[in-house]
């Protein structure tokens, strides 16, 4: 799959792209646990998306590195569509 064939609702995502750049992280408590996400910018030759990062991913991914991501899914966050791994998908730093 590639990035433009990315919109919002779409599950079961498989996709490899390079991140551009990732965000600071935020930390914040969810049901007495603390949790952290981040946003980062990913890309291949068909254009760029924003990924979700979630707890330990934000610290594995890095600006310049290949991710890949298997059973992602594509929500809806203030006005944007995002990409993110989920409690069902995985991502994975590609060599």
């Amino acid at each position: 799959m590639k990035i433009r064939d990315l919109k919002i609702g779409l599950g079961k995502v498989n996709i490899k792209a390079k991140v551009v750049k990732v965000e600071e992280e935020k930390v914040f408590v969810r049901d007495n646990k603390e949790c952290k996400v981040a946003n980062a910018v990913i890309r291949d030759n068909t254009g760029e998306f924003i990924l979700t990062l979630w707890n330990e991913e934000v610290s594995k991914v890095k600006a310049g590195i290949k991710i890949k991501i298997e059973n992602g899914y594509v929500n809806e966050f203030q006005g944007e569509p995002r990409l993110s791994a989920g409690k069902f998908g995985k991502l994975e730093i590609v060599k």
